[in-house]
C-alpha cells in the first residue's frame, strides 16, 4: 500500500498528523481500528494524518485518551487552532533559537524579538476584541513570543540584525506608555554589543526593497535560511538560489537606511513625541 510522506516541519497540522501515525503504528492499529476507539471513521483518521483535513479538539482529545498521550493532542490543537504559528514559521523558530545571524526587517509594527510585553499584549488584545482569538489564546501567543525571545539569550548570543521601516516607530500601538516604554526599549537593544538597529525612513521613497516582512538567518554551518510572510502566509526558504537575491536586497537596504546614530535618535524623538 502506497502511503503519503509526511512532514512535520512543514506546519503545526502536519507534525500532528506525522505523530498520530507513528503512535497508531507503534500501537499496531489501523486507521480503522483507531478510528474505532476515537469515535469516527477510519477515513477521517486518514484525512487528518495526511492533512487534508484538520483535527476538532473532539478528535484530539479522543487521541489523547486512545493513544495514552495525556493532552499531547489536545494541546497541539490548541496551537492549529490558535492560527497563532503560520506554515515554515514553527521550522523557523528552531532555527532562530539556534542562528549564528539574524536579520529581521519589518513595516508597521516592531518584530516580536524586540516587542516588549506590553506591546505584544496590545497587539493580542485587539485581536480578541475583533473575535479572532480568546483571552486564554492571546494570553498564550504572548507567552510563546517571550519564549522566542528568551531563546536568543545563550552564551553564543547572535549577532542581530534589524532594520524598521520608520511606520514601525510612527505607528501608535497600546498607548502613549506602551509606545514609549517600547521605543526604549529600541534605544536599549541598540546598545548591546551583538546589536545593529537601523531604521529605513519614509524618504527612501520606492528604494525601499521589501514591502512585506523578511526574515534571514545565517546558521552555524554559514548556511542561510529565509522566511518571508504575508497576512495569511508564511514560507521557509533554504534553497540557496532564492534567498541570495533577498540578502543581497537587505544588504542595499542597509545601505541606503539611517546610521545607527541617526537612527537612534529619530526614536528617540518619536519616543519624546517631538517632530
Amino acid at each position: 500500500m502506497n502511503r503519503k510522506e509526511l512532514d512535520p516541519e512543514a506546519s503545526p497540522g502536519a507534525r500532528f498528523g506525522d505523530r498520530l501515525r507513528r503512535l497508531r503504528d507503534e500501537h499496531g492499529w489501523t486507521q480503522d481500528e483507531l478510528g474505532e476507539r476515537i469515535g469516527c471513521t477510519g477515513a477521517h483518521v486518514s484525512a487528518v494524518e495526511t492533512g487534508r483535513r484538520p483535527p476538532t479538539q473532539q478528535f484530539a482529545i479522543g487521541a489523547d485518551k486512545a493513544l495514552g498521550t495525556g493532552d499531547l493532542f489536545e494541546r497541539e490543537w490548541r496551537e492549529i487552532r490558535h492560527g497563532s504559528l503560520l506554515e515554515g514559521f514553527p521550522e523557523y523558530v528552531r532555527h532562530e533559537g539556534q542562528a549564528a545571524e539574524i536579520r529581521l526587517f519589518e513595516m508597521g509594527v516592531i518584530p516580536g524579538p524586540l516587542q516588549t510585553r506590553e506591546y505584544a499584549e496590545a497587539l493580542e488584545a485587539v485581536n480578541v476584541q475583533r473575535g479572532d482569538l480568546t483571552a486564554e489564546q492571546a494570553a498564550e501567543r504572548v507567552d510563546f513570543l517571550i519564549k522566542r525571545q528568551s531563546a536568543l539569550v545563550r552564551p553564543q548570543a547572535p549577532l542581530v540584525i534589524v532594520v524598521l521601516d520608520e511606520s514601525c516607530i510612527r505607528r501608535p500601538v497600546g498607548g502613549p506608555a506602551v509606545m514609549g516604554s517600547q521605543l526604549a526599549h529600541l534605544i536599549e537593544f541598540a546598545e548591546q554589543p551583538n546589536t545593529s538597529l537601523q531604521v529605513a525612513p519614509f524618504t527612501m521613497g520606492e528604494r525601499q526593497p521589501f514591502r512585506r516582512l523578511v526574515h534571514l538567518l545565517t546558521l552555524a554551518d554559514r548556511s542561510a535560511v529565509s522566511y518571508v510572510e504575508s497576512q495569511t502566509q508564511g514560507h521557509l526558504d533554504r534553497e540557496l538560489a532564492t534567498v541570495l537575491p533577498l540578502v543581497r536586497a537587505y544588504h542595499q537596504l542597509q545601505t541606503e537606511a539611517l546610521s545607527q546614530a541617526d537612527s537612534v535618535a529619530m526614536i528617540e524623538q518619536a519616543r519624546k513625541g517631538t517632530p
